[in-house]
């Protein structure tokens, strides 16, 4: 990983981007414990073998935190959370690990490719989710599969899709601190609700961070990977959000880094994603979906390519599949932009010091209480 500078004060800092009380994790007190068998400690609240089960205890109309221990160990299973109030302390944020491997064009133990939407490794569903110095990934080796001869490829829609976490229908305020979420092509999926990410890694190439949620990234490690099949190594945002949604991914002080490998200028800081619907004159690209992000006083490296921002096809009216959305026909925009990929970013909007002040964590996540 390059090293990066430590990011100078945010212009919007302050009162603006304070986290309201009613945000606060809850104290340190543990409902369940995830533990090992090897592992020899004792522990005064029931543990368990398999997060599935930690969850599975919790009460399914839950007011307050039902608090999980995740001990240190790799927890090799997909899980979903719907329950409402649970929150997965990890007690070592690297050595805490929720894993699994799925990928959209690999067989799933019913026989069928897994598709995109049933990889996730952890799937939430309900409301008032927390997870808290731990890491979540998807292991799928998506540089390994495009680099072999017939491998998966992104332009297959059973192709190489591995998503980590998924915020589902039902999520709301969800809430993610100093969590590492890893993966390759479609890592992070905030697909409903509002979110808050503070001092997470988010680490992919492909469309790494996608979906139609309300999402706030507060001091946030961005990474992308490399992708030598390609001549573009990446696109961070994937964003669908809806049009009358106001807002819909706001990263603020994060850093946009690099692993290794990853070519200079060969990274966009997204592209609009636009679902197709079924409709009475056919099935196309839903025209209701017109993304919204915005990058505010983001440190970005030299991988960031100059343009900023760049096109993505969707199905016309017409039944062209490759009909191009432009980011100028959606809601992209920066401000205070530093670093040395930062210089130009020749499209999206800049905003003004007064229109960036109108981000504001609560105006964004509006209505979290």
């Amino acid at each position: 990983m390059r090293t990066v500078p430590v990011t100078r004060r945010g212009l919007l800092a302050g009162a603006a981007l304070a986290v309201t009380p009613s945000l606060a994790l809850a104290g340190p007190r543990y409902d369940a414990v995830l533990k090992r068998a090897d592992d020899p400690r004792r522990f005064s609240t029931p543990t368990f073998a398999k997060l599935s089960e930690a969850v599975a205890a919790a009460p399914a109309d839950g007011t307050r935190p039902f608090q999980i221990l995740v001990t240190r160990g790799l927890w090799d299973e997909q899980v979903v959370i719907d329950k409402p109030f649970v929150h997965l302390i990890g007690e070592d944020r690297k050595g805490s690990v929720i894993s699994h491997l799925a990928a959209s064009g690999l067989t799933a133990p019913d026989g069928k490719r897994w598709g995109t939407f049933r990889t996730p490794t952890l799937f939430v569903r309900a409301p008032d989710f927390v997870a808290r110095s731990l890491t979540i990934q998807n292991t799928f080796d998506g540089l390994a599969e495009m680099s072999k001869p017939g491998g998966l490829h992104s332009h297959d829609g059973a192709g190489p899709q591995a998503v980590a976490l998924m915020l589902d229908k039902g999520s709301d305020r969800a809430r993610l601190t100093e969590v590492d979420i890893l993966g390759y092509q479609d890592t992070l999926f905030p697909d409903a609700g509002r979110s808050l990410f503070e001092r997470c890694l988010i680490a992919g190439s492909y469309d790494f961070i996608f979906g139609a949620g309300r999402a706030w990234f507060e001091q946030c490690e961005i990474r992308s990977r490399p992708r030598p099949v390609d001549p573009v190594d990446g696109y961070i945002v994937a964003p669908s959000t809806p049009i009358e949604q106001p807002f819909g991914f706001v990263f603020h002080r994060c850093r946009l880094t690099a692993d290794p490998g990853v070519k200079r200028h060969s990274v966009y800081l997204g592209r609009p994603w636009r679902p197709s619907g079924v409709f009475p004159d056919g099935r196309y690209g839903d025209p209701r979906f017109v993304g919204a992000t915005a990058y505010l006083d983001c440190w970005m490296d030299d991988h960031i390519a100059p343009e900023g921002w760049t096109e993505m096809w969707y199905t016309g009216r017409d039944g062209n599949p490759r009909t191009m959305l432009q980011p100028e026909s959606v809601r992209f925009s920066q401000f205070a932009a530093h670093g040395p990929g930062a210089a130009a970013l020749g499209r999206g909007r800049w905003l003004s010091r007064g229109e960036a002040r109108a981000y504001r964590v609560d105006t964004v996540l509006s209505g979290w209480r």
